[in-house]
C-alpha cells in the first residue's frame, strides 16, 4: 500500500453574489451525462485554504466552534481541521449548463477545487434509525 495518493480537480466552486456553480472542467464534461435525472449530489472538495502542517495535525475540536460542546475528536465532528482535508455537502442541482452544475448551497469557499461528484441517491445515502449526539442535533 502506498502512504501517498495523488487527487487531481475535476471542476472549482464559484460563488458570484447569489449564484452558486460548480464548474466542471471541460476534459471531465462528458462525466456528467445523465446526472441531470437526479435532483441532488454529493460534492467533495478541498478546503484548500485551511491547508497547513499544524491544523492537519488538530485532533480535537469543540464542535461548531462552540467552546460549550465536548471536546471531540475530528473524526467525531465535521471541522475543517482534519488530517486530509476532504469536505463533502449535499446540493440540490438547480440546473446542468454545458459542464456547469449551478446549486442551492454548498459549505465551500469560492475558488475550492471539486475533487468527486456523485448522484445523491435515498435508498444508499438516507440512513433510517440513525443517531447522533446532542450538540449535532442544534
Amino acid at each position: 500500500m502506498t502512504n501517498k495518493f495523488q487527487i487531481f480537480p475535476v471542476g472549482i466552486v464559484e460563488k458570484q453574489d447569489q449564484s452558486i456553480a460548480i464548474t466542471v472542467y471541460k476534459k471531465y464534461k462528458d462525466a456528467l451525462l445523465g446526472l441531470d435525472q437526479f435532483s441532488h449530489i454529493i460534492v467533495f472538495y478541498w478546503f484548500h485554504k485551511n491547508d497547513s502542517n499544524k491544523q492537519r495535525y488538530v485532533l480535537h475540536v469543540h464542535p461548531k466552534g462552540n467552546q460549550m460542546n465536548p471536546l471531540t475528536g475530528v473524526f467525531a465532528t465535521r471541522s475543517p481541521l482534519r488530517p486530509n482535508l476532504i469536505a463533502k455537502s449535499t446540493c440540490k442541482i438547480m440546473s446542468i449548463i454545458e459542464n456547469v452544475i449551478y446549486i442551492d448551497k454548498i459549505d465551500a469557499l469560492d475558488g475550492s477545487p471539486i475533487i468527486d461528484i456523485k448522484p445523491y441517491i435515498p435508498k444508499i445515502d438516507l440512513i433510517l434509525g440513525s443517531r447522533v449526539p446532542d450538540w449535532a442535533k442544534k
